[in-house]
């Protein structure tokens, strides 16, 4: 059966005292509406439409998806109005399943669960059960618990606002439906506004069955707020996140002490030491150790690799077997084959290490490619940059680079060349020479230190 989505995102957020759109504020480094755009795109649906209002093009700029339609809420006079605004778009066939811009972290699995009991009725609310149930709509069931009506807080007599189950606001129903129903809603309550809620009502007078799915967890369907609140749902999404990482086979040092900011992929039996951050889209291969403070943003790591503490590798493709760090800095477009070392205080971008290639520490690699079991020595630069353009530093396999070498690109060093300590190249160097510029040592006997010449105050 066809299913469209429908996420209200319209509403302005004034408890976030923000002048950016409460959905556009952001949960694991991506906006709270995106979370809820990207769970329900797992469900394959034929539409989502997303409703906005406040911050409009903040939000359609910020936000994106397959099938993705906009449809503007002008005034916010209610979640009725809002979804009555996606009636000239909503087809007729199948189900529509209702869902907030700023409840993030409700699971597909639940979602589908929801759905699935759309199909075998006309309409399937998602609840849960609160210790305190205060300024919730309360789900009102009969004598043989079915429901019957949701009651909004400000609405409800004190016997309704002593039941416990309230309405998460997230349902799914007949397309068909909607199309019926919403055109009846009538604004005449408390608040003056024109209630999604409602509906339940009239589907019950039809005769119609409403079948209520309660989410296990509280804060699966938690709303976001205030920042008190979104603080809150980044600890549960991290944890969640570190769970299911546990469960998959990884090891944690400590749980509590990852954060994970976008998709990551992590192999069996990799160990992830403490303050580790993963950022944007990383993978990780089997096998590896991620040292402490370690800072990952898109890259791939393969299987057996070494990342010590205090790194960080962004943009980069780190290859099997190789070790990275410590104070290591990889940058956008490196690339490591195979048995690569990289220590501490080494600095490396855009360059095409080689298999077995070696830079033990305080070196720049920039805008180059070095081949085979290279030995790169401390305080080696390639200068790959004239003011204006960079260059590329060409260097062969095997290949010794004394300490305090540089290398003034563009310029090619052959297969076997050795470089002495001290060495400026700035020509192409033949394979297998020794390549040396030292100027000749003097020894001045003496020699007098310049004293600094006092001030008369």
């Amino acid at each position: 059966m066809d299913l469209s989505v429908i996420i209200l995102a319209a509403g302005q957020g004034t408890r976030m005292k923000s002048s950016l759109p409460k959905v556009m504020h952001k949960l694991a480094a991506k906006p709270l509406v995106q979370h809820v755009v990207d769970t329900a795109s797992g469900l394959s649906p034929v539409a989502t439409h997303l409703i906005y209002g406040h911050g409009g093009e903040t939000v359609k700029s910020g936000v994106s998806g397959d099938n993705l339609e906009w449809v503007l809420q002008a005034e916010q006079l209610g979640t009725g109005h809002a979804v009555q605004q996606v009636l000239p778009g909503l087809s007729k066939e199948g189900v529509s399943l209702i869902l907030y811009g700023d409840v993030p972290a409700v699971r597909e699995e639940t979602l589908q669960s929801l759905v699935d009991l759309a199909t075998e009725s006309e309409l399937a609310l998602l609840t849960v059960c609160l210790d305190d149930p205060t300024g919730y709509g309360r789900i009102v069931r009969d004598e043989t618990d079915d429901v019957v009506a949701i009651v909004e807080h400000k609405d409800a007599s004190e016997f309704i606002r002593q039941i416990h189950e309230i309405n998460t606001g997230i349902m799914a129903v007949r397309s068909n439906r909607l199309h019926e129903w919403l055109p009846k809603l009538s604004n005449e309550n408390v608040q003056g506004e024109y209630y999604l809620t409602d509906i339940v009502e009239m589907a019950v007078n039809e005769g119609f069955s409403v079948q209520a799915l309660i989410a296990d967890d509280p804060m699966e369907v938690e709303g976001i707020n205030d920042r008190l609140q979104l603080a809150k749902m980044e600890s549960y999404i991290q944890h969640r996140i570190a769970m299911d990482l546990l469960l998959s086979g990884v090891t944690l040092m400590d749980p509590n002490r990852l954060d994970i900011r976008g998709d990551v992929s992590i192999g069996e039996d990799t160990v992830v030491d403490i303050n580790v951050i993963m950022e944007g889209s990383v993978t990780i291969g089997k096998n590896c150790q991620i040292g402490a403070q370690v800072i990952l943003k898109d890259c791939v790591i393969g299987d057996n690799v070494v990342i010590k503490d205090q790194t960080i590798v962004e943009g980069a493709d780190i290859g099997n077997e190789c070790s990275v760090g410590p104070f290591a800095r990889i940058r956008p477009g490196a690339k490591f084959e195979r048995d690569v070392h990289v220590g501490n205080f080494v600095e490396v971008k855009n360059a095409h290490l080689k298999e077995g290639v070696k830079s033990g520490h305080l070196t720049y690699l920039g805008d180059a490619t070095i081949g085979e079991h290279t030995n790169v020595g401390a305080g080696t630069i390639t200068c790959n940059y004239d003011g204006a353009n960079k260059h590329l530093t060409d260097i062969g396999a095997d290949v010794f680079v004394g300490s305090d070498t540089q290398l003034v690109a563009p310029v090619k060093i052959g297969n076997g060349v050795t470089i002495g300590a001290g060495t400026t190249v700035a020509q192409d160097v033949n394979a297998n020479a020794l390549v040396i510029s030292r100027v000749k040592q003097r020894e001045i006997p003496n020699w007098k230190r310049p004293q600094k010449v006092k001030k008369n105050k």
